[in-house]
């Protein structure tokens, strides 16, 4: 019993040695104030501040207001958020306009309830139970002794220290789980062994499927969706057999530019993109096509000019480097699918800790569960996988 009460002892705080500081942005900020953070730091997700501690835009220190010294992670938004923004309607005909609206308009109900501040002296189980709760990323200050310094003797960048002087890092449910992988030995009984479905954690409920021929403009409000309940969405074929999947991670590697493609090709077409890293050059031309039929014009127009940030101009056939993506015909389905669109899964007799080391290996909250002949059945997710440690705990 000591020994497991060591596990839900420890500070969260012992889980930030060596992370980075947040890159920040305010919540006054633009989009495309957001996008050109996001390119530039290579980041997946960028925290959102209720504050101006900026990465694009410093506010003054003399113009900073009372209210501006309570400095407080309010969300966050990654390349999907900016993508599925762009994909309305009324967004595709003019992305420069879009971009120029404030950050904010990001943020759905569920946006702000993915993070949320604790203290570094809290538990490891105070963690796990927010997360219980949906939270993604715990924000926690970063103690002076634990501070991530870029060389020995020098001094943490100012930029990223807020109003208390203080900067501040998020552990991710990712972070959690390979926390308890690691200490896996201290839960006994252990679940680990258990196999998934004897542990009741496979989701059926919130399961996000498309069929291969389906538009993705379909896969819009879906990733939205997956974003929130930290999985994906799989693509399926006419007999409910997993052939691929549409995930947020993957398109968090893409720009801006695959707005068009998910506003007017299918969902086999975007599986193509994924796996070519880029249109193939008859999907560049049929995306054109479709943007004249759906009298986006002037988003045709950008697609070939050579303009800065915002437009389309990136959106240009960039997958030479195969000759299965080169010679790619419309309505078949590309041989390198299994290589970047492929979906992990796991069978419902799966045990726990084996589908644990699946999704860590491969950098996925989430692993698809399959019957022996390819069938969808369901997904196991992180959130899910938590529970049955905090049972133990």
């Amino acid at each position: 019993m000591a020994v497991r009460l060591s596990v839900s002892g420890h500070e969260v705080s012992d889980l930030c040695l060596g992370k980075p500081s947040l890159r920040s942005i305010s919540i006054t900020d633009t989009i495309a104030d957001a996008l050109s953070a996001i390119k530039l730091f290579g980041l997946t997700y960028l925290s959102v501040w209720n504050c101006h501690h900026s990465l694009t835009n410093k506010k003054p220190v003399a113009t900073l207001e009372e209210g501006d010294l309570n400095c407080e992670c309010v969300g966050r938004v990654c390349m999907v958020d900016v993508i599925c923004f762009l994909c309305k309607p009324e967004n595709l005909s003019s992305p420069g306009t879009a971009l120029q609206s404030p950050v904010s308009v990001l943020f759905a109900g569920d946006n702000y309830s993915l993070v949320q501040h604790i203290q570094p002296n809290a538990s490891l189980l105070e963690a796990i139970d927010a997360m219980d709760k949906g939270v993604q990323n715990v924000v926690i200050p970063i103690p002076e002794e634990k501070r991530w310094k870029k060389k020995e003797n020098q001094t943490l960048d100012s930029d990223i220290l807020h109003n208390d002087n203080r900067a501040y890092c998020w552990l991710s449910q990712e972070d959690v789980m390979r926390y308890l992988l690691n200490s896996i030995r201290v839960f006994s009984p252990s679940p680990a062994t258990d196999s998934i479905a004897t542990l009741g954690i496979i989701d059926t409920q919130n399961l996000f499927v498309l069929y291969y021929n389906d538009p993705a403009s379909s896969a819009l409000e879906l990733l939205t969706a997956a974003i929130v309940h930290q999985s994906s969405i799989a693509v399926v074929n006419p007999q409910g057999k997993l052939i691929g999947e549409i995930s947020p991670f993957m398109l968090n590697s893409f720009d801006e530019a695959v707005a068009p493609a998910l506003a007017t090709l299918s969902v086999g077409d975007v599986l193509t993109y994924i796996d070519c890293g880029g249109p193939p050059e008859d999907l560049v031309q049929l995306v054109k096509e479709r943007l004249y039929e759906q009298n986006y014009g002037a988003a045709v127009e950008l697609l070939g000019e050579e303009t800065t940030l915002p437009s389309w101009s990136s959106f240009s056939s960039t997958s030479s480097e195969e000759d299965t993506c080169k010679n790619w015909k419309l309505g078949g389905y590309s041989s390198r699918v299994v290589r970047r669109s492929e979906a992990i899964f796991c069978y419902p007799w799966s045990s726990l800790v084996a589908v644990m080391i699946q999704a860590l290996a491969h950098r996925v909250s989430y692993v698809w569960v399959v019957q022996e002949d390819g069938t969808l059945t369901g997904i196991v997710t992180f959130q899910g996988m938590l529970k049955i440690f905090r049972e133990h705990l």
